[in-house]
Parts: structure tokens; sequence; C-alpha cells
């Protein structure tokens, strides 16, 4: 005699979680704290960090990087879940 197939519990709703592992960070972020770091080696002095102070505002005024485009799956999974959700329930 075959086994019953198994049942889920029904769903709340149907989402995918990002990966953690993505932590971004600006690009410029570094060239602020080794400013900051001379500033304080070298008493406030700007004469000794000027290389930094316009290498920080090149980078602050280059545009962001663009980002990448983002996963759409969450935006399908919401306009389909009538569909996916009624397709697992069997009307009797």
């Amino acid at each position: 005699m075959p086994q019953k197939p198994m049942r889920l519990p029904p769903l709340k709703g149907l989402r995918v979680r990002a990966p953690l592992d993505k932590k971004t960070e600006s690009p410029c972020v570094a060239m602020m704290s080794s400013l900051l770091a001379c500033w304080a080696s070298a008493g406030f002095n700007t004469s000794g960090c000027a290389a930094l102070e316009n290498a920080l505002r090149t980078c602050m005024d280059s545009p962001p990087p663009q980002d990448t485009p983002r996963n759409t799956i969450n935006f399908h999974l919401a306009r389909m879940y009538d569909r996916v959700i009624l397709s697992g329930r069997r009307k009797r």
C-alpha cells in the first residue's frame, strides 16, 4: 500500500531572502580613514596631508559605481502566489 504524501503547513507568503555575505562598503572609506589617521598623527596640520585630501576629494566627486540589477524573484513570487497556492490544493 503506498504511503500518503507528506502534507506541508500552509504558506503565509513566499519570499526569498537576500544572501547575508553581501556587504558593500563605500570605495572612499579607506581614503577617509587614512586621511583621518594622517591628521591625527600630524596634529591636524593640513600641509602634510594635502595629497590624501586631494585623493579623497576626487574619490568623493567621482560618480558612484552602478549597482548590480536586483533580483526580481520576490516580485514574481508575489505575483504568482495565488496560482501557486491554488494549484497545490485540490478542491473536493
